[in-house]
């Protein structure tokens, strides 16, 4: 089966969706039973694009301009994919966005469904998405999303046919090269011996504000370290911080790399993942296979991923969010708990198994296009 898939994730830092387009590619890559072209829709990133795919990835060079596309991709089937990439059994749309194709079975990737249920947490970009994604189903395309949570809500609010609604769970990405993080390099960064972290961009659908306010109810010895770049919205963290008594400590060190993030969990007291909406959840299930106590909401798809291995509190609430944090900073015991699971919680989690369940759906996806009786464009 030959593949087109969407490596314009890869031109930005490896935040959520770069490290899924990265690991999905990597697993792709190595198959005998694929042939993937990688495809880029980025006029920046024209003629970069092999630096970013794996060996054994052929790619497309000729450049595709975003805007223009997604506008024309919106209202047409013009321009189909297979004119960057030639012939293809299906495509890989990464980031809910998936272009028409000749004959190609489409497959687009829709981590959750803020842009429909919370648009006053979304950039206008990302308003986009439920137009192109309408378009895309209403043509016959298949969605392929990241937990059960958000397949039922494809069906319910998208309206989405249920056969042609696929998940596969993600995997806690692997610890950086030179082994487990260093505790005391944490508290370094840190600045304090105890603290609780919150990894992530810093955007509404974060929750960070409701963390500091929780983390301004807690003792004083306490600190907030939050590592993340600044997305649109961070203005309401600012003003959460400003109002927070003087002697709460609050850190934020912005982007941090793969090193210091494993770094930071290692010192940490409690990881806490106060998201109000989530599709899966990675950074907290990379802090359960650290052996970092997790706190986190109750919003989207994080009970499903997360399980009894987490103290859950609704969204918004940090009144009780801090009370959870509180349990867990004081309760060497709950706090040993929490870890013993979590470690068991992770580790059922595999990028491989990831891999496969994406194989999958691109193989009923392209079943589904191919007219009776015609071959697929390479070997099955």
């Amino acid at each position: 089966m030959r593949v087109a898939v969407d490596v314009t994730p890869l031109h930005d830092r490896r935040t959520g969706i770069g490290t899924v387009t990265s690991e999905v590619l990597d697993r792709l890559a190595r198959r005998t039973d694929i042939e993937v072209v990688a495809y880029s829709v980025s006029w920046r990133g024209r003629g970069r694009i092999r630096d970013l795919v794996p060996e054994g990835v052929e790619v497309s060079t000729r450049p595709m301009a975003a805007q223009p596309l997604r506008q024309l991709w919106r209202r047409t089937d013009l321009a189909p994919v297979e004119w960057w990439t030639g012939p293809v059994d299906a495509v890989l749309g990464t980031n809910f966005v998936v272009p028409p194709t000749r004959s190609a079975g489409r497959l687009a990737v829709v981590y959750d469904l803020t842009p429909w249920r919370f648009p006053e947490l979304c950039t206008r970009d990302t308003l986009q998405y439920p137009g192109l994604v309408a378009r895309a189903v209403a043509g016959g395309a298949h969605l392929l999303t990241i937990s059960a949570t958000m397949a039922d809500e494809l069906v319910a609010v998208v309206g989405a046919r249920p056969d042609r609604v696929h998940w596969a769970h993600l995997a806690p990405s692997p610890p950086p090269a030179g082994g487990a993080g260093d505790a005391d390099r944490g508290r370094g960064l840190a600045g304090a011996d105890r603290y609780v972290l919150g990894l992530g961009t810093v955007e509404p659908r974060k929750g960070f504000p409701t963390l500091v306010r929780a983390v301004d109810r807690l003792d004083d010895d306490v600190t907030l370290v939050i590592a993340g770049q600044d997305g649109w919205g961070s203005a309401e963290l600012d003003a959460a911080v400003a109002a927070a008594r003087p002697d709460t400590r609050v850190v934020r060190l912005g982007y941090v790399d793969d090193r210091a993030r494993s770094d930071l969990l290692a010192g940490a007291a409690a990881f806490v993942y106060p998201s109000r909406y989530e599709g899966f959840g990675i950074p907290p299930l990379e802090a359960m296979a650290a052996g970092v106590p997790v706190v986190a909401s109750t919003a989207g798809a994080l009970p499903e991923v997360l399980g009894d291995a987490a103290l859950l509190v609704a969204p918004d609430d940090d009144a009780a969010l801090a009370a959870a944090v509180t349990r867990v900073v004081t309760d060497p015991a709950l706090a040993a708990d929490l870890v013993a699971r979590g470690r068991t919680r992770a580790a059922a989690y595999s990028w491989d198994r990831t891999a496969d369940a994406v194989v999958t759906a691109l193989r009923a996806t392209a079943a589904g296009a191919r007219r009776p009786g015609s071959p697929p464009t390479s070997r099955p």
